[in-house]
């Protein structure tokens, strides 16, 4: 296939054909013999070149191809960025993936506040590990800190109490946002709340936000806070998020 400089010169050849064409029939038939010429030797120079496995072609090259392959017309020009369409407007997409920017493990980065062991009189070297422990079928995914019945529990630290919540399972329980609401705290097992507290209130750290009990499924000889935490969606429910084992952080 003739690259642009050659279309050039063939479309040069031909005009002077038409120049030409009134100089009589002499003239005419040279021209002629010009122009298949010029073809055979656009044709032969291009056959040698694909033969011979000549350089690759250049963008521009590809593009002029381009042209006399699409046959309706429409041609993307070369190095075009990639586009996705959104409804009637063209969005450009990205060469690569942003590169995400990684910061502190979750129980390391909360290691640094210095959380406090949410059950007053209860010590870190006193925890024992339970986060992947079996429960019911399923994995704990927390922390069960024993205590006697109506010590009083703590906030780890400041927050919003984001939900007061009974169910089954965990009985009557606290679902604390931090105060960047990234991560929540979860006491459950409760006896009951400390009087007054309500959803929404903001709590400092250390606070008595309620008391130790057996409620939900807690075996009703063995009282004590089930303690758990979570780092919080984008959208900050306070029932979904990552687990993180309080172990880590408390100990």
């Amino acid at each position: 296939m003739a690259g642009p400089r050659q279309r050039s010169a063939v479309r040069d050849t031909i005009r002077t054909f038409a120049a030409g064409a009134g100089c009589g029939f002499l003239a005419g038939a040279f021209v002629v013999a010009a122009i298949v010429w010029q073809f055979g030797n656009v044709i032969g120079t291009r056959a040698a070149s694909d033969s011979a496995g000549s350089r690759p072609r250049s963008a521009v090259e590809r593009w002029v191809d381009g042209i006399d392959d699409a046959g309706d017309g429409v041609i993307e020009a070369p190095d075009r960025p990639e586009v996705a369409t959104t409804g009637t407007a063209e969005v450009a997409r990205p060469a690569s993936p942003p590169v995400a920017v990684m910061g502190p493990p979750p129980a390391e980065a909360l290691e640094r506040r210095d959380l406090l062991v949410p059950v007053d009189g209860v010590n870190p070297d006193d925890l024992v590990r339970s986060f992947a422990d079996a429960r019911g079928g399923r994995k704990h995914e927390a922390l069960d800190i024993l205590a006697p019945r109506n010590t009083p529990v703590k906030a780890v630290e400041g927050g919003k109490i984001a939900r007061l919540f009974s169910s089954k399972a965990g009985g009557i329980t606290i679902y604390q946002f931090d105060p960047s609401e990234q991560y929540c705290y979860y006491y459950a097992h409760l006896e009951r709340y400390a009087q007054g507290l309500g959803e929404g209130d903001k709590i400092q750290k250390g606070q008595v936000i309620g008391y130790v009990g057996t409620s939900g499924n807690a075996p009703k000889d063995t009282p004590h806070l089930h303690f758990a935490i979570f780092k919080l969606t984008a959208e900050k429910r306070w029932w979904e998020g990552t687990p993180i084992d309080p172990y880590d952080v408390l100990h």
